[in-house]
């Protein structure tokens, strides 16, 4: 696939979902700071993506950093996953440059399992979009797991079940995203947005010097 300027990367849905303006400023702008949230995160992807975690046996072979796509109109989609899990079944489907048959799973990685003891949907959204891509070239119907590093446990989304309404909701991400970038205009800060955890806060909001009556005051007695 050859992104276009309708493309979507996957892991911009996620700075949509947190917060649409964070994706104008980052999408159109170009802007982007790190924080010790985005360097935490960073430092655990570059791990799951240095290949360590590729392995090969007679039942399983896990590689990292797999790139995906979806080229059908309504997606139109490209990104790249943690780590793609391909288990041999005489009911799979066939991989390319791969003997045999396997069912293919996504595993996504994640810092900290959220406070609900959950996934959220923001997380459970991006890897969604993820399945659509491999569905799309592997021709399979894929499992999808997040795994939080802080527990060291999976968790299996629930995909199967509630295909209908991730669709639904990717779809008009999808659709709010491409009007944004079609704009050019960076959104307002949704009421009640909380920015303590955003990376961007000072792009956002620049800080600026307090007003200070008695200093202007003062400034004006000296002047001759």
């Amino acid at each position: 696939m050859i992104a276009d300027d309708n493309s979507i990367n996957i892991r911009s849905i996620q700075h949509f979902m947190y917060c649409p303006r964070r994706f104008g400023l980052l999408e159109i702008n170009q802007d982007w700071a790190e924080n010790a949230f985005v360097v935490k995160a960073d430092i655990m992807h570059e791990r799951v993506h240095s290949g360590e975690h590729d392995f090969s046996s007679a039942k399983l072979i896990s590689k990292s950093s797999v790139s995906v796509y979806c080229d059908l109109e309504e997606y139109n989609l490209f990104g790249v996953t943690d780590c793609m899990e391909f288990q041999r079944a005489k009911d799979g489907v066939a991989i390319p440059g791969l003997d045999g048959r396997f069912k293919v799973r996504i595993i996504e990685y994640k810092p900290r399992l959220p406070k609900s003891g959950k996934y959220n949907d923001t997380d459970a959204i991006q890897v969604f979009a993820q399945k659509i891509c491999a569905d799309y070239i592997w021709k399979c119907e894929s499992e999808a797991y997040i795994y939080y590093a802080d527990v060291r446990r999976r968790v299996q989304l629930p995909f199967e079940s509630e295909y209908d309404k991730y669709d639904e909701l990717l779809k008009k991400l999808l659709g709010e995203m491409r009007a944004v970038l079609a704009s050019g205009v960076i959104p307002k800060r949704n009421l009640g947005q909380r920015c303590s955890g955003c990376s961007l806060e000072d792009y956002c909001f620049p800080k600026t010097d307090k007003y200070n009556v008695r200093s202007i005051i003062s400034k004006s007695e000296d002047e001759p």
